[in-house]
């Protein structure tokens, strides 16, 4: 399945390179988050819980950041197993400033799902995956606009 999209996010492209770049912080506005523990530098072992329709998995990922050109690209690649079903995915993203505190997000992600989620749950799985990316991005924007509005009232 491949999935893209635009966010515009009213925060310097500086601030959210250096959010990003906080696997924790990332990792903590991902949709059934579970633990994150780091194997060495850009490369992570990442528990989610994943449901498609009334197929619930629980998925140990290994993720690895294997491309990264700063302030405006990153790659994220993570292939993982729960039982029954696996899940290989690719995410890209380019940001892009549009004035000073005014960053685009162009994203696209590749996902290979298999087994019992994608034969039990094929036909639920975009949607699904379109309503996590929201939720994603909207913890993310919430997040980064509450750190920048902290960061202004203690000035």
């Amino acid at each position: 399945m491949e999935f893209s999209g635009s966010q515009t996010i009213t925060v310097s492209i500086e601030r959210v390179w250096a959010y990003l770049l906080d696997v924790n912080k990332v990792a903590a506005c991902a949709p059934g988050f579970r633990s994150l523990e780091e194997l060495e530098p850009e490369h992570w072992k990442a528990v989610i819980a994943a449901g498609v329709g009334p197929v619930k998995a629980k998925f140990t990922l290994d993720v690895t950041r294997p491309e990264m050109q700063e302030p405006n690209y990153m790659v994220v690649k993570g292939r993982g197993k729960a039982p029954g079903s696996a899940v290989e995915l690719e995410g890209r993203m380019r940001l892009v400033a549009e004035g000073a505190e005014r960053t685009r997000m162009d994203w696209n992600a590749h996902v290979v799902v298999s087994g019992t989620l994608a034969s039990v749950g094929g036909r639920l799985m975009s949607s699904t995956a379109e309503k996590l990316t929201g939720q994603f991005f909207d913890c993310l924007k919430a997040n980064l606009l509450a750190v920048d509005t902290a960061e202004a009232s203690s000035h």
